[in-house]
């Protein structure tokens, strides 16, 4: 008898979708929750599944991304997407503990165990709609510093040269120039 109960509650959980994997082929994120058409691996369409990302983070994956997929109460038609993956954009090689953020022009953010690493990747990194940037330690640059950058302004090296060569007119003594400084900046 319990041979039979048994195989009356496997027939019945096996009718019931589990989680499973499937493939993305178009992203929609203009709506409150973005939404995906993907393929299942089996090969099944899926259509307008929401793909649900944490709090304060959100992304919208390129076609080819890998997702996974929980239908709701075992129906593959109300399922949604939790969790995506792109192993060919994937940051590898991480130490335990650090994290990273990127995306597929191999631009990251990586939280490592020697400090944040800011990669822009050949593209400017722009901090914006903030009154000031502030910096509670030494600030040591290998490129150029520039002030007033969309304007007239100059470049740290050029004040340098600026003020190394200058000199003016003497007060005291008629009208002479004074000497370059003695101390160089």
């Amino acid at each position: 008898m319990w041979n039979r109960v048994d195989f009356r509650i496997n027939t019945a959980l096996n009718r019931i979708r589990k989680a499973f994997r499937g493939v993305l082929k178009r992203v929609n994120s203009a709506g409150g929750v973005q939404t995906v058409q993907a393929n299942a691996l089996a090969g099944e369409p899926l259509q307008d599944v929401e793909l649900f990302q944490h709090y304060g983070f959100t992304s919208s994956p390129l076609k080819g991304t890998m997702a996974i997929f929980i239908p709701l109460n075992g129906v593959t038609s109300h399922s949604v997407a939790v969790a995506t993956e792109h192993a060919r954009y994937r940051l590898k090689n991480l130490k335990p503990g650090e994290v990273a953020i990127y995306d597929d022009l191999g631009q990251s953010v990586t939280l490592t165990r020697n400090g944040i690493i800011v990669n822009g990747a050949g593209r400017p990194v722009l901090f914006t709609n903030a009154p000031k940037a502030r910096f509670e330690m030494d600030l040591e640059v290998t490129g150029e510093i520039k002030d007033h950058c969309d304007s007239d302004g100059k470049t740290m090296h050029e004040m340098r040269v600026i003020y190394n060569g200058h000199n003016h007119k003497e007060n005291g003594d008629g009208g002479g120039t004074t000497n370059q400084p003695g101390q160089k900046m």
